[in-house]
């Protein structure tokens, strides 16, 4: 029997790194590092794949980052989850969030898209879908959204979404309670 399989999906601009738009893509990279998996790159973006424990089982991680603009992210993330973890339950989606605070993690299932235009594209390419595992990084809001977002992060988020920072610890413990309450739905 094969092992439970996630995909573990970042929202950004390959364009744009190391900005708040941006954030999901570091958050890959930061679990990236501390799984020790090597993303590799094909034509629909970056990805790597990882066995972990998880209690007594083994479960299959598939990172991943869509090459896509954010917008337009959906179609990329959704062929990847159909060749890996093949449910949207199994889906996890990392983005930023205006409406939250700088250097917060909200845990979401399902739901609307918030007005978060890449959240959209995947609900979409999912045929109107929203039940999937949403972890928002919350980089709050300050003057016009658009010229906010596209600026770099700060040096305490970098610190803070960094590899030993408090929130690359958050995203890890949201991750391992998603897919520890999966299993046992099973």
């Amino acid at each position: 029997m094969a092992n439970p399989h996630f995909l573990i999906a970042g929202l950004g601009n390959i364009t744009h790194p190391m900005t708040r738009h941006s954030i999901g893509h570091y958050v890959i990279d930061i679990l990236a590092v501390r799984l020790s998996a090597r993303l590799s790159s094909d034509r629909a973006g970056y990805a790597a794949r990882t066995n972990i424990q998880v209690g007594q089982d083994i479960v299959t991680l598939t990172l991943f980052k869509p090459k896509a603009l954010m917008n337009i992210s959906g179609r990329p993330i959704v062929h990847m989850l159909r060749n890996t973890a093949t449910t949207p339950t199994n889906l996890i989606v990392v983005h930023d969030s205006l409406e939250h605070k700088p250097c917060t993690l909200s845990p979401k299932f399902g739901g609307s898209a918030n007005g978060h235009n890449g959240v959209r594209s995947v609900i979409t390419a999912l045929g109107s879908e929203p039940d999937f595992h949403r972890l928002r990084a919350g980089v709050g809001r300050d003057g016009d959204p658009a010229t906010y977002v596209l600026g770099p992060l700060s040096p305490e988020e970098r610190q803070f979404w960094g590899a030993n920072g408090h929130g690359s610890d958050l995203v890890w413990r949201e991750l391992t309670r998603i897919i520890e309450k999966s299993l046992k739905s099973r």
